[in-house]
């Protein structure tokens, strides 16, 4: 009897850790329209600001343009250097276009620089590791063409 009342009291506890925990660990995966969002909004601040603020705040780690497991980026077109990247600072002023490549060869910055250029927004996919982790997963990207400026910016959500 004492076996069936703990037992009763596990399953009680694995519900409440599955009913709590499950959701709430589904809610830190960023999904691809709060990419957009996020993207948009950043736009947005540079327009108002210019782009030397706007890229003041997507490099500061507790910008609002850092959520969840992703964040926004800003890329120069010209140069094509990284100009923003609040997860990893050490990209900034590094010309990626041509040497980042996924685990399947694609070179995923080259094509944010193709996609923002023409069309001007739209998503790129690929492989990449989550945060810690060593095992490439399918990401999306979606990028977007500052309007008048020579930057895009871009966030991404892993869709596996």
């Amino acid at each position: 009897m004492k076996a069936m009342h703990r037992l009763g009291w596990l399953v009680v506890c694995l519900a409440v850790v599955l009913t709590i925990g499950v959701p709430a660990f589904a809610q830190e995966q960023a999904v691809k329209e709060e990419c957009v969002a996020k993207v948009k909004q950043a736009v947005e601040m540079a327009q108002k600001v210019g782009m030397e603020k706007a890229i003041q705040t997507l490099n500061n780690p507790d910008s609002p343009y850092i959520w969840k497991d992703s964040y926004v980026f800003c890329l120069d077109l010209e140069k094509r250097l990284v100009s923003a990247h609040p997860v990893n600072p050490a990209l900034v002023g590094k010309d990626w276009a041509m040497s980042a490549k996924d685990a399947n060869g694609k070179m995923f910055f080259a094509e944010f620089i193709r996609v923002a250029m023409d069309p001007g927004e739209g998503w790129v996919e690929y492989v990449w590791p989550k945060p810690g982790e060593t095992t490439p997963e399918k990401k999306a990207t979606y990028v977007l063409k500052v309007p008048g400026q020579h930057y895009c910016m871009g966030a991404g959500a892993y869709t596996e």
